[in-house]
């Protein structure tokens, strides 16, 4: 099992960037789900994960909603 860390204020809308979901050292952000960006990015591929929205041509997010869900769905507190 993957333990989460569901920060209490998540946004019930809106979007989230990879780094804000896979967690980022350098902007020293947490993960919400604690695995790479490359696993992340293969489970999005693969289907296990959401798809993500293009906002622009250079900038991808996810769902806030679809990334609520699927820390209920690994085992995560909403």
């Amino acid at each position: 099992m993957i333990k989460i860390h569901a920060p209490l204020t998540l946004p019930e809308l809106g979007f989230l960037r990879i780094w804000q979901i896979t967690g980022s050292k350098e902007r020293n952000i947490p993960a919400l789900i604690p695995i790479g960006r490359t696993s992340f990015l293969n489970g999005v591929k693969s289907g296990k994960y959401p798809k993500p929205v293009k906002l622009s041509e250079r900038t991808t997010a996810w769902k806030v909603e679809d990334i609520r869900a699927l820390i209920g769905q690994l085992g995560g507190t909403q």
